[in-house]
């Protein structure tokens, strides 16, 4: 039988997708069509409202043809485990539902599916996730995220995900590095670690932070050549991550800080553990300890009781800190969680507002500090080939994939995704440069 599979959301559902995938390549056909599939999983997100309605709308869509080819149809991820009681009223053409502590079993549950029965497996979210290191691969195939934890334990007023995804659970440094080797024996040369937060790997099962061992250790494997770290908590960077930072030549210079916001009171509504003291403090010595350091965060617009003061102290901090790469969401006010029950839910238009002007703010700073590149020289790992322009697509250690800008290249050099060029910076533009291969 033939499976088509649809992975929605955050990079760490696509890391499930691809450990889901694996197991599924070995009984049956992975492709490409749905409407030459015989069954359909959707692997979902419910992070956001936006992110909700693109995994019911995908939903909606493949249960349309279950009156051609497609005889099952199966939901995963976070839509699942969170709204799957509602979801089975709503859209009963679905067959089938697993939790996120379930992916193991995603053989014999669709397997039972085929055989007739309507399933539903949610075990415990908190129990772990028992996955191998073989993992279908799947573009680009030189760069892959690792998910070193699962769950959350920060519990900020805004966020479903501990109630989604449970607590927060380290995957044993073993399996991690078993599985960072898989990925480099199958050509991936820059792994970027990813978790819900990533700094407090290995508190609970080890006592201690162990992400600068985990990174030592990948960092040892032959193959990789970019460690990129994602998710790390402000208040839990401390002296061992900076150092490995600035000695591991293996560990890029970039971190991904996502903070939210700068004032003191919404960052206390919030729930977060920072102050705007010590976001500034943790920065500045980063950039210290680092001066080629690139930073990126991200920030939350309209929070609950967010006044229009405060929304100044946030683009004024914006404008002080000049964050290299930035992004920034509309609050979104979900169910279960204690923001949802605030007062002074500020309108979605404000909201709206607040954030496109802290994205232009951003876009000139972004601008700026492009300027600064040109007439250098960096290295550039390739994505691949844009045949309408004649140029290759790379990225510079400071753009993670996806989310920061690219660079485009020119050159008479025959390369293939994955390889890594020196790249004369020439010219850019908001969000993007534009180079020549540096023979």
């Amino acid at each position: 039988m033939k499976i088509y599979f649809v992975s929605l959301g955050c990079d760490k559902n696509l890391v499930d997708s691809e450990h889901m995938l694996g197991r599924l390549s070995k009984k049956y056909e992975i492709i490409n069509d749905p409407e030459e599939a015989d069954i359909a999983v959707v692997n979902t997100c419910a992070f956001i409202n936006d992110a909700k309605e693109e995994s019911i709308n995908t939903i909606i869509e493949l249960s349309g043809l279950k009156t051609e080819n497609l005889k099952h149809l199966f939901i995963t991820g976070c839509l699942s485990q969170r709204y799957h009681e509602d979801l089975e009223g709503l859209i009963p053409e679905i067959d089938g539902f697993i939790g996120i502590s379930a992916i193991d079993r995603i053989v014999e549950d669709i397997d039972r599916v085929v055989e007739g029965e309507k399933v539903k497996d949610f075990p415990d979210i908190n129990d772990p996730q028992n996955i191998t290191a073989f993992r279908y691969m799947t573009p680009p195939y030189h760069s892959s995220y690792l998910k070193i934890a699962e769950g959350c334990d920060k519990n900020c007023t805004y966020c479903s995900i501990p109630s989604i995804r449970g607590a927060f659970r380290s995957i044993p440094m073993e399996e991690l590095v078993d599985e960072a080797k898989y990925l480099a024996d199958n050509g991936v040369s820059e792994i970027i670690l990813i978790a819900q937060e990533t700094t407090v790997y290995g508190t609970d099962l080890y006592g201690k932070k162990s992400l600068v061992e985990l990174v030592e250790k990948i960092s040892e494997i032959d193959g990789i050549k970019w460690i990129r770290l994602m998710y790390c908590y402000p208040e839990e960077i401390d002296d061992a991550l900076i150092d490995l930072l600035a000695k591991n030549k293996k560990v890029c210079h970039y971190l991904d800080i996502p903070i939210q916001h700068s004032s003191d009171l919404i960052l206390q509504r919030m729930g977060r553990r920072t102050s705007r003291k010590d976001l500034v403090d943790i920065i500045t010595k980063l950039r210290n300890k680092v001066p080629d350091i690139s930073l990126r965060t991200s920030l939350i617009a309209g929070f609950p009781g967010e006044t229009q003061e405060d929304f100044e102290d946030l683009l004024a901090f914006v404008k002080e800190i000049k964050f290299d790469r930035l992004g920034v969401f509309a609050y979104s006010r979900e169910e279960g969680t204690l923001a949802y029950k605030f007062k002074n839910q500020v309108p979605q238009k404000i909201k709206k507002e607040r954030r496109n002007k802290i994205m232009e703010e951003q876009s000139k700073i972004s601008e700026y500090k492009n300027s600064l590149m040109v007439d250098k020289v960096f290295t550039a790992i390739i994505d691949g080939f844009d045949p309408e322009n004649e140029v290759y697509v790379g990225r510079l250690y400071k753009d993670a994939p996806d989310v920061d800008g690219v660079v485009f290249i020119k050159g008479d050099r025959n390369l293939m995704s994955g390889d890594y060029v020196d790249v004369l910076i020439t010219d850019y533009n908001e969000y993007d440069l534009i180079g020549e291969i540096k023979e």
